[in-house]
């Protein structure tokens, strides 16, 4: 068997729907949405809202872990705009979503990232799409266990949770072969990001079912430029598979 993992998509249409060529199935992590960009200013959500040099501002206070003020400048932004902010967002993750979702092949087994919004999903996920989040699928005799969402964070973005209610999500999964999830585990050589120059958030949960169960593999992304990744703990190989919207290469596991 060989599958294909991506995760991080974030807009990269082009290179997602050759992302499952010669792979048996195709796994995305989630974070399909491009809302900013912030190696390319010009690109996402906000950029075409509110243009460049407001989308270098808010990269610039959020780099700088200002989240109030980058906060505030949002807020007077969208004051400023004719338009329901609600409407405008969803308007625009419906364009990308309907063609990301598009570009996946059959069959493609994917899970939320913490960019995505969940409530969308069924409208745009085709029949050759399985979309899992806490829960299981066999696949070519191994048992992949998905978790979607992040955790909570002064970024506020749109599918984070409280911890236990991921704990439990990762609880429900009981024994797998691979555990599959946006965020890593919390270590701190998978969380730390080495261009942003901060952690991002990683799970305990996630840690302590990899101790527990000891899966082959713990598959996941978030962390654009991980410190470490991949890095084994006791029985189980970690891989972060990659940011795929500058990459375009998923990860390849075979067995």
């Amino acid at each position: 068997m060989r599958v294909h993992v991506v995760s991080d998509v974030h807009g990269n249409a082009g290179d997602l729907a050759a992302a499952g060529k010669g792979a048996d199935a195709l796994i995305c992590l989630g974070d399909l949405v491009l809302f900013l960009d912030y190696a390319d200013h010009s690109r996402g959500i906000f950029p075409d809202l509110f243009g460049v040099e407001n989308a270098d501002r808010i990269v610039e206070l959020r780099t700088a872990r200002r989240f109030d003020e980058a906060r505030e400048l949002g807020r007077r932004l969208w004051a400023g705009l004719a338009v329901d902010r609600e409407a405008a967002i969803e308007s625009a993750v419906r364009r990308q979503y309907a063609e990301l979702f598009a570009a996946f092949p059959t069959p493609t087994y994917a899970t939320y990232g913490n960019v995505d919004i969940p409530a969308l999903w069924p409208e745009f996920a085709g029949p050759g799409t399985t979309v899992l989040d806490g829960q299981r699928a066999e696949i070519g005799g191994l048992v992949f266990g998905f978790v979607g969402g992040g955790l909570r964070t002064p970024m506020r973005t749109p599918y984070e949770i409280g911890d236990e209610e991921y704990a439990a999500k990762v609880e429900a999964l009981g024994e797998v072969d691979v555990l599959c999830s946006h965020i890593p585990p919390e270590v701190p050589e998978l969380t730390y990001d080495t261009v942003a120059r901060r952690f991002e958030r990683g799970s305990r949960a996630l840690l302590d079912a990899i101790h527990r169960v000891r899966p082959r593999y713990a598959l996941f992304g978030h962390v654009h430029q991980p410190l470490a990744r991949r890095m084994r703990i006791g029985a189980t190989e970690c891989v972060n598979v990659g940011h795929f919207a500058s990459t375009g290469r998923p990860f390849v596991l075979e067995w």
